[in-house]
């Protein structure tokens, strides 16, 4: 029986030793793995220099009241986001109402005014034309006519006084139909509340700031950077940013502010920003790292970070062909975003694994996904 139970335990070891030794061989006559690949290709590089930066807001300042007047409510607190003219706060109206009513009834005066002043217009050169038509007959007095004329002159100015009048009235009324439309404080454009300066009762002076508001949409990158790196800056041409977070971004410079600091030696440069509609909430004055330009582009082989094997050795990398991986052994030189410089072991059009790749074997049948 002990030999028995020996010769089977032996057996055993040796079959496990056999499917060890031969993970290619047993891989190799299954079903081909799922990969997926990128393309090695040819793409420009230069060196660049991190400088550090921080997020600038295209708008931000306080919302201020353009009236006098006693806070009636404020709608609104730190952190809100608010849309282009929605109402931040109101004012009291009641004197507002009461002056647009009096100017309105100031305005229906002086048109009853400046309509019989027409009528009298009227009334003066109908007389003078009856005078003038005497002329030559026995009946026609020639200080008749004068005091005609003269009629009709203080006529004229008398109409003429109460047009000036009844538009001045029109002006005070639209003066305060503003000042009342301008007693509800609205955004003027849309964004997140940062303060709020005041509370229901208060009594604010015209210009005092109600709430500070910033729009965290539109915003650009300011950095400061030294004097002997602009030359590697060009208007319009894309630079690579970095925030804290690891999170990419491709930033185009839109002015280098034209004052040096005399402690640094550096400008200020401004880049814009078009953030995607997924990444991070990026806050007024966050650090961001902009990689400037220093050196000639040139033209470089380029392969997916993701396909990257890096154990402590060599770096390499599976390349398919005809259905089955190879391995090569790569040398990398710079970053390039999420591809690396490879200055040996690769040639443009070769086929890299960068998804799957962890657990392939050389010459492993593999069958190539498309990404969704």
């Amino acid at each position: 029986m002990l030999n028995t139970f020996s010769s089977a335990f032996v057996v055993a070891l040796l079959a496990a030793a056999l499917a060890t030794g031969m993970p290619g061989q047993v891989r190799a006559q299954g079903k081909a793995s799922p990969v997926e690949v990128d393309t090695v290709r040819e793409e420009a590089l230069t060196q660049t220099a991190p400088v550090t930066a921080r997020f600038v807001a295209v708008q931000l300042g306080p919302v201020a009241t353009r009236i006098s007047e006693r806070i009636a409510d404020i709608s609104v607190r730190a952190g809100d986001r608010v849309n282009k003219g929605d109402v931040l706060a109101r004012l009291s109206d009641n004197r507002l109402q009461a002056q647009r009513q009096l100017r309105a009834a100031e305005l229906k005066k002086s048109d009853a005014q400046r309509t019989r002043a027409a009528a009298n217009l009227a009334k003066a050169q109908q007389m003078l034309s009856r005078t003038e038509q005497l002329r030559g007959s026995n009946a026609f007095r020639m200080n008749a006519l004068e005091d005609a004329q003269r009629d009709l002159e203080a006529a004229a100015a008398s109409l003429a006084e109460t047009e000036a009048e009844t538009e001045r009235v029109r002006a005070e009324l639209s003066l305060t139909e503003i000042s009342l439309a301008d007693a509800a404080i609205r955004a003027p454009y849309s964004g997140v509340i940062l303060t709020r300066h005041v509370v229901a009762g208060d009594y604010v002076q015209a210009g005092d700031p109600i709430v500070t508001l910033m729009n965290d949409t539109d915003l650009e990158i300011e950095a400061d950077v030294p004097a002997q790196r602009l030359a590697g800056l060009r208007e319009g041409i894309p630079v690579n940013a970095v925030l804290q977070n690891g999170q990419r971004l491709s930033v185009a410079m839109r002015a280098i502010i034209p004052e040096e600091n005399p402690r640094t030696r550096s400008r200020a440069v401004r880049f814009t920003a078009n953030l995607p509609a997924d990444f991070v909430q990026i806050a007024e004055n966050q650090s961001v790292t902009i990689h400037i330009p220093i050196g000639i582009v040139r033209q470089v082989v380029s392969v997916h970070k993701d396909a990257l094997l890096l154990d402590g050795r060599t770096p390499r990398v599976y390349v398919v062909r005809d259905g089955k991986v190879e391995m090569r052994t790569v040398t990398i030189g710079e970053s390039l975003g999420n591809r690396f410089e490879v200055t040996a072991g690769l040639e443009i059009g070769d086929v890299t694994v960068i998804k799957g790749n962890e657990r392939l074997r050389p010459g492993e049948p593999v069958a190539v996904q498309v990404k969704g």
